[in-house]
């Protein structure tokens, strides 16, 4: 099932499913839809939990499901930290090597720089919120009957992120394109309705904060920015213990170390603190779909 645009509600279906990133833009288009400013009343909001986010990010989690009239369901594949620390072995070479879950930059032998393969998202956000859907839904295996609409909170500033389902059993649907509404108009709906601001939400150690980012999350709680300069470290001694190495990982682009970094802020606006997110969104390429905190 197929619909003109992005800025256009799509046909009706069975099941509307919201993927709760747990930032701005999710957390408004969920309040919207709990006073009945979205319609219909959605069945379920799955939040994909890489086990990487701020504290503040679970608290905020914590609040906004006592606001909402349907459940939250929180969904893991487990801790994303971990899973890039993990070393494998071939079975053609019986040679250590690494996986990258997190698209890090990459110092070439040669000095030159790179960026790492990239599965965070599609493996530890679309992945587990697509199982659960087709486990609230009742999916059949091989359904090709559209029954379920998932809501997606990509906002007006951010429309090129949009893109359809690929499943065949469900479409995708941009409530706040339709209204289009901005970041900053969502967090005027959140203050004129009388609700806190949510936190930034993405995981510590995303190597595609921006320098405004870091610089927030080194001001933020200490033991929170220690835990950054620890990842980084353990997963340069963890590509350090491979057989098959490329490069060293990095979480800066400058290829210094997190902790001696010197960030660089910019005065753009808070929408736009995070570092070519729109690069991720469904990028099959990149196994990255930038679903991030939407």
């Amino acid at each position: 099932m197929e619909y003109q645009s992005f800025f256009e509600r799509p046909p009706e279906t069975e099941w509307n499913i919201i993927s709760l990133g747990g930032g701005v833009q999710s957390s408004a288009m969920a309040l919207m839809a709990a006073k009945g400013e979205i319609t219909p009343m959605p069945q379920a909001a799955i939040f994909a939990d890489t086990q990487g986010e701020p504290r503040a990010v679970y608290a905020w989690l914590d609040w906004l499901e006592k606001q909402l009239p349907f459940p939250v369901y929180r969904v893991t594949a487990g801790s994303l930290a971990e899973m890039e620390m993990q070393l494998r072995v071939s079975k053609k070479s019986g040679k250590t090597y690494k996986k990258s879950e997190i698209p890090a930059f990459g110092k070439n032998p040669d000095g030159s720089k790179g960026i790492m393969g990239r599965k965070c998202t599609r493996d530890f956000k679309i992945q587990p919120i697509k199982v659960k859907a087709r486990e609230i839904c009742g999916i059949k295996r091989g359904q090709k009957v559209v029954t379920v609409t998932q809501w997606i909170g990509i906002s007006y500033d951010e429309m090129g992120r949009a893109t359809a389902s690929r499943e065949t059993w469900s479409q995708t649907r941009f409530p706040l394109l339709e209204m289009q509404i901005d970041r900053e108009g969502c967090l005027k709906w959140m203050r004129d309705n009388g609700y806190p601001e949510p936190p930034r939400s993405a995981c510590l150690f995303c190597p595609f904060h921006s320098d405004h980012e870091w610089q927030r999350i080194k001001e933020g709680p200490q033991d929170e920015w220690q835990s950054v300069i620890d990842f980084e470290k353990r997963m340069q001694e963890t590509a350090e213990q491979c057989q098959v190495i490329r490069s060293v990982p990095f979480l800066h682009p400058s290829l210094k170390p997190i902790g001696e970094v010197e960030f660089k802020p910019t005065k753009a606006k808070d929408g736009q603190k995070q570092m070519t997110m729109h690069e991720m969104w469904n990028d099959i390429k990149n196994d990255c779909s930038g679903m991030c905190g939407v």
